[in-house]
């Protein structure tokens, strides 16, 4: 029987679509151009290859193309009678993360990788900041994480792709030292791999090794296809660190060739809270606001993402809508969440919807109802799922708050317990607490 690269059994006759599907996915993991394309060759080669199906299903999904990524998981599914016991759970925990049956779809992940550990799709499905447990909605889920891929690496030995998602969860999970030693052996074996450089990013915003994050990413970023899907996301990264340097002018640049909605390679998820984190991070540091900017994400993110589903994506709408308060209806998205939270539709409850409080009134500059708000929700940044680099934006604005608000004992407090060797605090005013 014909094998993938981690040696599990795929249900084709067909060495080509088998050569399509393993190619399809290699550059799928890596988040490199040309996966979709790899499993419509597959597909060719073999229409009943339901795998093929499931990957592509994959892909659509991650470029915001959610009624052709169904379509293709329902083929997958019609398709399932005839596959191996491993691919037919390979297909029905998909079908689980896409209908939301979240909690059903963590218990299958835990029995399908007892059962096939080296299903790097299933794997890369849940182990991602903002993957299937990161956006969970739980408490305590970064360790999850971790222990997970802890438990997953010895049977992957040096594999560049794991070792790239591994290196990562320990970074997110404060274990720096490991992560970096694992992260280096995973960029030095392959690099080629999106989530190799994101990595590496992290890494360095976790431990402030800021040159060398703009070093790496710069260099990284000049090989990397404009089209790749993390090409914005990346660059975002990359304008943090120029932020953190007071590099203005160098990070606007970056927000224009590659993060502004009409530059940013990712999906509408992923422009919408790459394009508000920047923005918003920006005001924070002391730079003016880009009202035109504003107003264009903001009718983008109702057009494009117009009901609730992501934490972290739900978040950055939440920002949007904060900015154009004066303008618009400013609580939307927290209404539509607090609805869901009531019938227990929502994996955050009502966190965001009291955090969308926090921001309303930081936007209206009542710093004082800010800082009531905000400060028992900062310490639960978690439940939005993403990365510490993303709810560092929920502990920044709390901090302004408090030097707007001329509480500087309390801003002290805040900058005090910052998580250790974590990046610089580009807020204005902070050099008044140092």
């Amino acid at each position: 029987m014909l094998k993938d690269r981690y040696d599990l059994a795929l249900t084709t006759a067909s060495a080509a679509a088998r050569d399509d599907y393993v190619q399809a996915s290699r550059l799928a993991l890596t988040f490199y151009p040309g996966a979709l394309e790899a499993y419509d060759r597959a597909i060719a080669a073999d229409p009943g290859f339901a795998l093929a199906y499931a990957g592509k299903a994959l892909v659509l999904l991650r470029q915001g193309d959610v009624a052709a990524a169904r379509a293709a998981l329902a083929t997958a599914q019609g398709l399932a009678s005839g596959v191996s016991e491993r691919e037919a759970s390979h297909i029905a925990f998909f079908e689980l993360v896409f209908a939301g049956e979240t909690e059903a779809a963590i218990a299958a992940l835990y029995l399908h990788l007892s059962a096939w550990p080296r299903d790097a799709l299933v794997v890369a499905s849940a182990a991602n900041p903002n993957g299937l447990i990161g956006g969970s909605g739980r408490l305590g889920q970064k360790r999850d994480i971790a222990v997970l891929m802890d438990r997953l690496a010895p049977h992957y030995g040096d594999d560049f792709w794991f070792g790239s998602y591994h290196a990562m969860a320990l970074s997110e999970d404060g274990q720096f030292a490991p992560a970096r030693v694992i992260i280096e052996r995973s960029v030095a074996a392959n690099p080629n791999n999106a989530h190799g450089a994101h990595g590496v990013a992290h890494i360095c915003y976790e431990t402030a090794d800021l040159e060398a994050g703009r070093g790496f990413l710069s260099s990284w970023l000049a090989t990397y296809p404009r089209d790749g899907f993390f090409h914005g996301h990346l660059s975002w990264h990359l304008s943090l660190f120029e932020i953190q340097a007071g590099n203005w002018s160098e990070a606007s640049r970056i927000y224009r060739d590659a993060i502004a909605l009409d530059r940013h390679s990712g999906g509408p998820q992923q422009k919408i809270s790459d394009g508000a984190a920047f923005l918003w991070r920006s005001e924070l540091a002391g730079q003016p606001r880009d009202a035109a900017a504003w107003r264009a994400l903001h009718a983008y993110a109702n057009s494009a993402l117009p009901r609730p589903g992501n934490g972290l994506y739900d978040l950055h709408v939440i920002l949007a809508q904060s900015v154009m308060s004066e303008e618009t209806v400013p609580d939307t998205r927290a209404r539509q969440i607090e609805a869901l939270a009531r019938e227990g539709r929502y994996l955050s409850g009502s966190y965001l919807p009291a955090l969308a409080q926090g921001f309303l009134a930081f936007e209206r500059e009542d710093f004082s109802a800010a800082i009531e708000a905000l400060a028992p929700l900062a310490r639960e940044s978690e439940r939005v799922g993403g990365s510490r680099a993303q709810h560092d934006l929920i502990e920044f604005t709390l901090l302004s708050a408090c030097l707007s608000a001329h509480r500087l004992d309390k801003a002290r407090d805040l900058l005090a317990a910052r998580r250790p060797g974590a990046s610089g605090v580009p807020v204005a005013g902070v050099a008044a607490v140092r």
